[in-house]
């Protein structure tokens, strides 16, 4: 069974959801449409003329990409300019474009935390937080029959984790009334005869992001026609989202065994680094893309070196100052996403009885070379 591109993206948006995305960054869907069936979907970290090839070639209805394809407003769509032809190809040959960028750097398991992964780093934290998920109180009123049975919905739909515990709630007793009208079919009592049941209050924690889909599974469980529930905002601190990460590896090593393993595990033929060589280095930042606007966080957060791309002159100068290292293995360390999402994108598919194959990208899109 093929998935079509609403039901792609939607699994996309579950894992990397939009809200999580920097101010005005351009992500969501940009080229095409989503109202379609997809026998392959490809994964890339640019969209350039190469890969539109490789998606043609492919015969993949669309390409999500970390990278807008559409960055700055268009003036004007000449397909005699290079961003306009290109735009020309996709549209031809009816490929969809799919931008997930700051929200996939940002999201748990994203590009941030699969850069950490392949560098080992452990007890890992935000180095640069950009959002928390604020929390609701959910109270519901159920029958004492039907307790356990609407807890446990509460429950599989998100509701009740608190920092590291799930499941959590709290219930009392007391006695619920109402009068069935004349056009109702209710559960307990009769037609215009007030009722006196005796109903758990049901009490649980809510991220806002899951208030829909926690009320729809309580409603489904209920017995009740109209559940009586009441929703409160939290002044608690939810989750927290945020850019980077940082850690520790589980044994320190030098500053040049750590480069050594940055070109290993991202794959680049030379890397630009600040500091000394034979420097031990324990704890270490890591942000995919252009990262040096970050470094005094990195080195208020205690990181001996911080590993990310694009960092100027004056920011290197600083970090030298300081006496923490850089190493800067360029922008395109971020194509690590290829085949991390395709992969994680192709399980949710395959879990949910879908054929659809999900393909990572394999045109080397990084522009710079050695001279």
């Amino acid at each position: 069974m093929l998935a079509n591109g609403q039901t792609v993206i939607q699994l996309m948006e579950r894992w990397a959801p939009k809200r999580l995305a920097v101010p005005d960054d351009r992500i969501g869907l940009q080229v095409g449409t989503l109202n379609k069936k997809l026998e392959k979907v490809l994964v890339a970290l640019d969209v350039t003329d190469e890969v539109v090839e490789e998606a043609i070639e492919a015969q993949a209805g669309l390409i999500i990409a970390h990278h807008a394809v559409i960055f700055r407003p268009l003036k004007a769509l000449r397909t005699d300019l290079p961003g306009g032809k290109l735009l020309e190809k996709l549209i031809k040959h009816d490929i969809a474009v799919y931008i997930a960028h700051t929200n996939l750097d940002i999201a748990e398991g994203g590009v941030n935390d699969m850069l950490a992964d392949a560098l080992a780093l452990e007890d890992r934290q935000l180095l640069s937080e950009t959002s928390r998920d604020p929390y609701r109180k959910l109270v519901v009123y159920v029958p004492h029959s039907h307790a356990d049975a609407v807890s446990e919905a509460l429950f599989q739909a998100g509701a009740g984790h608190i920092g590291a515990y799930s499941e959590c709630s709290f219930q009392s007793e007391g006695t619920g009334t109402f009068t069935p009208s004349a056009v109702s079919q209710p559960f307990i009592g009769e037609t215009g005869r007030r009722e006196h049941v005796p109903e758990k209050r049901i009490e649980t924690i809510v991220p806002a992001q899951l208030e829909r889909q926690v009320i729809q599974a309580m409603r489904k469980a209920h017995p009740y026609e109209e559940p009586a529930f009441d929703l409160f905002p939290l002044e608690l601190a939810g989750h927290a989202y945020g850019l980077g990460r940082i850690g520790k590896r589980s044994e320190p090593c030098t500053l040049r065994e750590l480069i050594d393993e940055v070109k290993r595990v991202c794959e680049v033929p030379f890397v630009r680094f600040v500091g000394d060589e034979q420097q031990q280095v324990s704890k270490i930042a890591v942000l995919g893309g252009s990262g040096g606007r970050y470094l005094a966080q990195a080195q208020f957060a205690g990181a001996d070196v911080m590993i990310t791309g694009d960092v100027d002159y004056h920011a290197a100068h600083d970090a030298w100052a300081a006496g923490m290292s850089v190493i800067d293995p360029g922008h395109n360390i971020e194509k690590i996403m290829k085949k991390g999402v395709a992969e994680r994108v192709g399980s949710m598919l395959q879990e949910q009885g879908y054929t659809t194959a999900i393909l990572p990208s394999t045109v080397n899109t990084e522009v710079f070379k050695l001279g």
